[in-house]
């Protein structure tokens, strides 16, 4: 994995685990601290992240296949990515983040520079996708419970493997609502919607 996106990743956990920090400070908590709180664990993280995966895999590969391979090279102005760098922005990053743990191993043929621009062609920035979200899931399967509570010291001075987690979860979110505005601009409606609506039901992007 190249140095700077290794450091370009790491600052990008620096910030979120900071704003954690803050928001773990006793002049935060507006409940029982944590010492006191004595409620066994609810939420299955690994359960929740491979739902999560796996549910924006198809929304992202719908929404590629939905847009014309002609609009694979439009960009809403100069200087933004287009539809073919956005989608395979989404790649590299599924393939980077996992590396950010100690012992995943890189993805075989992955080089991320470069990456962003290598291809305006609908069938392999699709494959891409397919082949990103396969990777980054199963890293996540290799997990175990206790995996996501591994500290990762060279991240920052509280992070562990599932802030990582976290950080690949939210940035598919973040740029999959980027997606979506890249193909109403073009005028498409995300299959799930068109779909939602063809049955009567209210479906939000």
């Amino acid at each position: 994995m190249k140095k700077t996106f290794a450091i370009t990743l790491g600052l990008l956990c620096l910030t979120a685990f900071a704003n954690v920090t803050r928001a773990k400070s006793p002049s935060n908590q507006m409940q029982t601290p944590a010492s006191d709180d004595k409620t066994t664990p609810s939420y299955d993280m690994k359960a929740q992240a491979l739902v999560d995966l796996q549910q924006l895999q198809k929304k992202y590969v719908d929404l590629a296949q939905a847009i014309p391979a002609d609009k694979y090279t439009w960009r809403p102005e100069s200087g933004a990515r287009s539809v073919s760098e956005l989608f395979l922005h989404v790649a590299s990053a599924n393939y980077g983040i996992p590396t950010m743990m100690s012992g995943t191993e890189p993805a075989p043929g992955f080089h991320r520079e470069g990456f962003e621009k290598s291809t305006t062609d609908k069938a392999k920035i699709i494959e891409q996708l397919n082949d990103s979200f396969a990777y980054a899931i199963a890293a996540v399967k290799k997990m175990s419970n206790a995996d996501f509570a591994k500290a990762e010291k060279k991240l920052g001075p509280d992070a562990n493997d599932g802030d990582v987690i976290y950080i690949l979860v939210t940035h598919n979110h973040e740029h999959l609502g980027q997606s979506i505005a890249y193909a109403r601009m073009n005028g498409i409606t995300p299959p799930w919607t068109e779909e939602a609506q063809k049955k009567g039901k209210p479906a939000a992007d």
